[in-house]
């Protein structure tokens, strides 16, 4: 059988203190609707990515409305994960060899075998991302509908990789992109639907902590509280730039003496290439003491990750690609000045006059860092409209309304 992911207890009602309009007693009312329909969600690794980070908090809180849901994660080995990684790359635009038979061969093959372990007695399948895409080919299940939910910008996909993938996709009953832009235009799917990501306000990640608490977690992690510091929250993926990120605080530290750069990252067992990105990472970070590699191999977990992010003088984000960018709405949440790279998803979640620390280039992030860290009123100003924006647009109950609406049309 696939994995099938235990989790504990969530309370919906926690987010009445949130949404003082209903808006939590509309969504109670939605899930009375689809009570007595079963929900799966799948995916390729239980911890380290995004994917991830959504269902820790979505499926216990749509279960604690009385739907049943549950995760199941694929399993495979290393040459399966280093050919859905190629294929994740290259569905973002990456270009990908020519895709040989035995390439194909070993992908399918391990999307048939995790079909004949899946359970079938559910009535919707959220399948996440390229890994599993295959699965509703090989499946024996005809009863359900079936959801593929690309969290990734596949606006420009490669084309081989994509004309490989594209078929599989197009068997199922409904497609889920964080953006309309990101959908391919020769995509043929009965249901096509745009439903952007969101974080969990009361996740360890995102609950509100203690200033002098988040300084004394980055004591014990070695950072000098004395001193500027700025993070970058992110996978170890060449996708994120974490070399430019580097840069660009060598750029900055000429005029912000004593500048600390912290790059907090995680690693997931889906994402073979992110050992390799972090062993690079940490031999140009040994070049300057003040840099310093963190990742939840060395303990950094999500209380570690929420002290970071709280006590930072400014929260990085240099995406040059990107499907949406959970650590900007977690940063946003915090009431953090973010300088964030002007790609895929990350835009939304940064308008007004946010907007105007998105950037294109290493000198941009450069001076949009320095000019916040030589005005922190300009970041008092940035953190109510910041948190606004998520708590309207990109906190959980959104993203469960969301796709409860989708679940709702497919099967009521």
């Amino acid at each position: 059988m696939l994995q099938n992911v235990s989790l504990g207890p969530k309370s919906i009602d926690k987010y009445q203190a949130i949404y003082d309009d209903g808006y939590i007693d509309e969504l109670k009312s939605l899930a009375k609707d689809l009570k007595g329909v079963r929900i799966c969600h799948i995916n390729s690794t239980p911890f380290g990515g995004g994917v991830a980070e959504l269902l820790l908090s979505y499926i216990p809180l749509v279960r604690d409305m009385g739907i049943t849901a549950d995760w199941q994660v694929i399993t495979g080995d290393r040459r399966f994960f280093d050919i859905t990684k190629s294929l994740h790359n290259a569905i973002q635009g990456a270009q990908y060899p020519l895709l040989e038979r035995t390439t194909e061969r070993i992908y399918l093959s391990n999307n048939l075998e995790n079909a004949r372990e899946l359970r079938t007695d559910y009535d919707v399948f959220i399948v996440n991302d390229p890994q599993p895409a295959a699965l509703r080919h090989f499946s024996d299940e005809k009863h359900a509908k079936w959801i593929w939910r690309c969290h990734i910008d596949s606006s420009e996909p490669d084309h081989y990789a994509w004309q490989f993938l594209r078929p599989y996709v197009e068997e199922y009953d409904a497609a889920i992109f964080t953006l309309e832009k990101f959908v391919p235009a020769d995509l043929h799917v009965p249901v096509i639907v745009p439903i952007a990501p969101a974080i969990d306000a009361f996740s360890p990640k995102n609950l509100p902590l203690p200033k002098d608490l988040c300084l004394n977690i980055l004591d014990n992690q070695g950072i000098d509280r004395n001193r500027p510091l700025v993070v970058q929250v992110s996978r170890f993926d060449p996708w994120k730039d974490p070399f430019g990120v580097i840069k660009a605080y060598q750029i900055a530290k000429k005029k912000v003496p004593g500048l600390q750069l912290a790059l907090v990252g995680s690693l997931a067992g889906d994402d073979p290439e992110g050992w390799q990105m972090y062993g690079a990472i940490h031999d140009e970070a040994n070049k300057d003491p003040d840099i310093d590699v963190f990742s939840n191999l060395t303990g950094v977990g999500n209380l570690e990750v929420n002290a970071f992010q709280t006590a930072a003088d400014v929260v990085i984000q240099k995406s040059i690609k990107e499907g949406f960018g959970l650590v900007v709405a977690e940063a946003l949440w915090k009431g953090t000045p973010m300088v964030a790279g002007n790609a895929g998803g990350i835009p939304m979640q940064m308008p007004g006059r946010l907007s105007g620390y998105l950037v294109n280039s290493v000198e941009e992030c450069a001076d949009k860092m320095i000019h916040l860290l030589n005005n922190p009123e300009v970041s008092d100003d940035l953190a109510a409209e910041g948190k606004e924006n998520i708590r309207r647009n990109f906190l959980t109950p959104r993203l469960i309304r969301d796709e409860l609406t989708l679940v709702k049309q497919l099967v009521v």
